[in-house]
């Protein structure tokens, strides 16, 4: 998978994509990530991006030429048309089964991070599929938004992960919230591991675990369960 990311900080984003797994994926081959400096495309000889609004208001607004451009190099340089997401506090909120679905359905994404009052609405307009927030709570530009896509979408392509195990079992995958984990020592401050888990009988590990998320998803986040038939 190719993603591709528009903004005024790419070495902000790059610090980020360039360690932990994202990092290794993308130095093994397995995930191609770009970060593209907007301000490249702009042929104010000041590379300024932004001017007043139309109709007055506080802030500048992104214009939608170097945007474009931005935009034009992308799909020259891949040789393929991205489906193109702007990360917006007004987008639908991320979930994992958005993940799931573009790791899945798209071989290539490109990220648009806004700044200061947002974008040039035309741009949008022309180029945009869709508009994607991680919350319903306003950041400062873009960028945070657009590294919380790429590691959620990028960790489910394949190789970048040991093995598909490591994902499906964690929480909201399956729609539940993932159990308890334990590791060494067996002992701590007084608190047990769950005797189960030191028994060897995968089967009964594997009941104990399920029955574990079912209530952590309860106590949690009951939202999760509504609608599921017999609360699991």
């Amino acid at each position: 998978m190719r993603i591709d990311i528009a903004t005024l900080f790419p070495e902000m984003c790059e610090a980020v994509l360039d360690t932990s797994i994202i990092g290794r994926a993308r130095r093994a081959g397995f995930l191609e990530v770009y970060c593209h400096d907007i301000r490249q495309y702009t042929t104010d000889k000041h590379s300024r991006v932004d001017a007043a609004p139309y109709g007055g208001g506080n802030g500048m607004i992104m214009q939608a030429d170097p945007i474009y451009r931005c935009y034009e190099h992308v799909c020259a340089e891949a040789c393929s048309k991205p489906h193109v997401i702007y990360m917006s506090p007004q987008g639908r909120v991320l979930t994992q089964g958005m993940a799931t679905e573009y790791s899945a359905k798209y071989g290539h994404l490109l990220l648009l991070c806004g700044h200061y009052e947002g974008v040039d609405e035309r741009v949008i307009e022309e180029i945009v599929d869709e508009e994607v927030s991680i919350g319903d709570y306003v950041i400062t530009g873009g960028e945070l938004a657009a590294l919380v896509l790429t590691d959620a979408v990028g960790r489910l392509c394949d190789g970048v992960l040991s093995d598909d195990v490591c994902f499906e079992d964690e929480s909201h995958y399956n729609g539940l919230l993932e159990y308890p984990q334990y590791t060494r020592p067996q002992e701590w401050h007084g608190r047990q591991v769950p005797g189960v888990l030191l028994s060897g009988d995968h089967a009964e590990i594997a009941r104990w675990r399920h029955g574990q998320a079912v209530e952590n998803t309860r106590k949690k986040r009951p939202d999760m369960l509504a609608g599921k038939e017999g609360g699991e």
